[in-house]
Formats: structure tokens, sequence, C-alpha cells
């Protein structure tokens, strides 16, 4: 006893002069040279990053390029940052209709994501993620067309069942229907753009989406006065989860061409889940959205929240779920989309944006920073 306590002050004296693990830092590039520790693809880079076991951070700095690939990320603590997302561009061209093969359990939709974020602590900034499956020329084909592709959903970015704390800041996510799937835990985007048209930021996941443009893009049909051109939000929450999907101090913008009053806010979407009592929707998916201080385009329909079909208990797609029975919340709007026919939604547990944050960040002082 009397050695041990006599070596303590030696081992902490020990302890404070080993340095810190310092960070690991790789670069990808469209053509590397000689230059240490560079790649040309970026999931070389990603995989030689797996491989380090170590408890540290690894910054994989994407040089200005376009990169053709499909980008899953499973390690925990990465950064990814590109030099702009005008400047660095990661796309893929998967559809739902054939993109089971990515995904382990053959599911397309996951399977389409240009990106995959599989992971605890990850970073992405200053870069483009874009699903580039050409839905306009698909859209434009008749139902009975052949050619035409029924599940044409392209995720841009996938937030996958074991993602968590995941920052994206300074980045343009972009697609078509169904761009951001938010099916894993805690996730922050800011200062950044998402765009699509048909469900395109949806999940169970609970995301913050704070100082940012939402742009609604074209369909390449007619849509008649008075229907849904698009849908903004399609949140799955689950009912013990208080935090869905939290739109903060955005902007709601369209392309040129987007009807005026013609894009909802959200619908409630209640995944088809297998139960001991057979195949049908999740009753515990209610969704939750927000919309907190953003400012509306013209473009959002009066009505602002619509309902969505599901699956019913005999298996047909006849159940409809109301906005009314869902978790949706708005407050502080502005703009010309701002203005809205009370439809009496009348949910009561509404998060303002200080629970909302004190919910996400705990534990996550990263994404509190600016």
């Amino acid at each position: 006893m009397l050695r041990a306590a006599c070596l303590a002050p030696f081992f902490a004296i020990l302890a404070l002069a080993v340095p810190a693990m310092a960070d690991a830092h790789y670069t990808v590039s469209p053509s590397c040279g000689n230059q240490k520790h560079c790649f040309t693809r970026l999931q070389s880079a990603l995989d030689t990053a797996k491989a380090d076991t170590r408890d540290h951070w690894v910054t994989i700095n994407v040089a200005a390029g376009d990169y053709y690939e499909k980008v899953t990320i499973s390690r925990h603590k990465i950064r990814l940052s590109g030099a702009g997302p005008d400047k660095t561009r990661l796309h893929f061209d998967a559809v739902a209709e054939t993109a089971g093969k990515y995904h382990r359990r053959n599911w397309g939709t996951p399977g389409s994501a240009a990106l995959t974020i599989n992971a605890d602590q990850v970073t992405v900034e200053g870069i483009t993620i874009e699903n580039t499956f050409d839905y306009l020329t698909n859209d434009a084909l008749p139902d009975a067309d052949p050619k035409r592709i029924s599940n044409s959903q392209g995720v841009a970015v996938l937030l996958d069942i074991d993602s968590d704390r995941v920052l994206i800041r300074d980045a343009a996510l972009i697609g078509y229907q169904d761009t951001l799937f938010a099916n894993g835990k805690r996730a922050v985007i800011r200062d950044s753009l998402i765009s699509g048209n048909i469900d395109f930021i949806f999940g169970n996941g609970q995301v913050l989406i704070e100082d940012s443009e939402i742009r609604t893009r074209n369909r390449a049909v007619a849509i008649a006065p008075g229907e849904f051109h698009s849908y903004l939000l399609a949140p799955s929450t689950t009912l013990i989860q208080p935090v869905g999907i939290v739109v903060y101090r955005s902007k709601l913008t369209r392309e040129a061409g987007v009807p005026d009053h013609s894009v909802a806010l959200g619908r409630p979407w209640h995944p088809t889940t297998t139960f001991a009592d057979g195949r049908y929707a999740d009753p515990n998916a209610v969704g939750q959205a927000s919309f907190i201080d953003c400012v509306m385009g013209a473009h959002i329909h009066p009505d602002h929240w619509t309902s969505m079909n599901g699956t019913a208990r005999d298996g047909t797609k006849t159940a409809v779920f109301s906005p009314q029975d869902s978790r949706f919340f708005e407050t502080g709007s502005t703009g010309p989309g701002a203005a809205h026919r009370d439809i009496g939604i009348t949910w009561k547990d509404a998060l303002d944006i200080t629970a909302v944050r004190r919910h996400l960040f705990d534990g996550w002082p990263e994404a509190s920073a600016p």
C-alpha cells in the first residue's frame, strides 16, 4: 500500500505528459499525384478510416470535383469536409425499383441513397450530395407505359438505424422523391439546402433543420388546380419519441413553375409493419413535425397539412391517416404562404425550440456550437 501511494504522483505526472490522441487527416481528390494519405475515391478513404480503430476523430477533406460513387459512413467520429457545395459534389443515380441489392434487407428506398450515414458523431460540411436518377423523365411517362418505374424514390442522404449525433452544415441535399431519409437517431442540418418534391424529408428520426432553405422542385405531370403538387415532410415518429422533424427559422421556396397553393407542409406516414396479427400500417407511428418561425412562399397550400393513405389490416391501401390525428405544429410563420385555413389540428404537446434543443443536444456539444 505504501509503495503504491508513493508511485501515485509519478503516474499522475506521466499521464499529464502523454499528449492527447491526435486526429487523423485524409484527402480525397480527383488527382492525388504523390500526395500522402490521398485517395481518388471517397469510399476508399472511409474504408481506410474504418480500419483505424483508435478512438479519435478522422477528418476527410474532399477537394473540389465531381465524385460519382455510392458512399457509406460506418465509422464513428468522421468529419467529411468539402470545398463548398458549389465546388464539391457527391452523386449517384440509384432508384428504389432496382436498389434493393444495396440494402441489408433488400429494401429499395434506403438502398437508393447516394450517401448512407450509419455511425455516431459524424459531421458533413461543404458538399453537395445528390441523387441523380432521372425522375422527371420517368414522371412524364403514362402509368401504363412499360418503361415507367413505379418505385421512383431516389434518396440523397440516408441517416440509417445506427446513426446518431449527425451534423450537416453548409451543404446541399438534392433529389426529387425521398431526398432525406431520417431513419436513425439525432441529426441537425444547418445553413443548408434540401430540395425535392414528394415526401422529400421523411422518416422516424429526430431532425432539427435550421437556418436553411427547403426548396420544392417541379413535377413533369400537370397538377389540377386545388390538388397537391408536392409534400415537404412525411414523419413516422414513434409515440414514445417527443421530437420528430423540426424546421426552424428556415425559408420554404420553390423552383419556377411550381404552382401557387399546391404544396403541403407535411402528411403523416404510418409505415407498413409486420405484427403478430398481420402486416399493416404501424398505429404507433404518430408523426411529429413542427415549423417554427419559418418564411413560407406562395406555393404552400392554404390547408398546410394533408392526409396520407396506408396499409389497412386487410392488406389494401385504404387506411387514411389525417393531420388532425398527428403531432403537427406550426408557429411564427410569415410570408405569402403563412395564411392558412383552420383544419382542426389540436395537438397540445408542442415543443418550443428551447425544448427541442435541450432534447437533441444532450451529450452533443458540437451541435450547439455555431
